[in-house]
């Protein structure tokens, strides 16, 4: 795998200055962890696929209010932290065919750590939010078998682009083992999260 030219110290860093908004750091770590177990299953660098899943995000908490700017600020943040173009163009990749976002809404994905980040940015959402309807509203509470009901529920968590945890599938991995790693990823760091 192409070197990042950051260390997990560095992206730690970079979070705590750009990230203020609690749900977003939440969300990070979310997915940094999904990408490390996903990192393991394809035999690649856990500590390297991390990074990219923690800093995947950098500049939602400035560009929120302004969606086309999403995924194009965060170049500039990590350039000026001389980040690698594999990392900067694998992070931008989760913006691709996006319509809000006019610079990437032609490009597509091509590589498995593209597929694998947006799949697995997308399934933190459905995850959290499936949790939340247990009767505890514990992660240790939600099942598979619930999952992959809410999965097929379209009207439950709508905004949940279902079509990109599908991505999973373009790398090999069928979707119910795909949300069994997010899933166990995430019941991993629980008490981390407060679920």
């Amino acid at each position: 795998m192409e070197d990042l030219n950051i260390t997990i110290k560095d992206a730690n860093e970079l979070v705590n200055k750009y990230v203020s908004n609690p749900i977003t750091k939440l969300h990070l770590r979310e997915t940094e962890v999904i990408m490390r177990a996903l990192a393991k299953k394809f035999h690649e660098d856990e500590e390297k696929w991390g990074i990219i899943g923690l800093l995947h995000d950098i500049d939602w908490d400035l560009t929120k209010d302004n969606s086309t700017e999403h995924c194009i600020k965060c170049q500039e943040i990590l350039r000026e932290v001389e980040a690698s173009e594999f990392l900067i163009e694998t992070i931008v990749s989760h913006g691709y065919s996006n319509e809000m976002i006019p610079q990437l809404k032609e490009k597509l994905r091509t590589t498995r750590i593209q597929h694998c980040l947006v799949a697995a940015e997308t399934l933190t959402g459905l995850i959290i939010a499936s949790a939340l309807m247990t009767n505890d509203k514990k992660l240790a509470s939600l099942s598979l078998h619930s999952l992959q009901k809410k999965f097929k529920n379209k009207k439950f968590a709508a905004k949940c682009n279902r079509e990109l945890i599908l991505e999973c599938e373009k790398v090999s991995i069928p979707l119910d083992e795909f949300m069994q790693i997010g899933l166990s990823s995430l019941q991993n760091i629980s008490d981390e999260l407060g679920f």
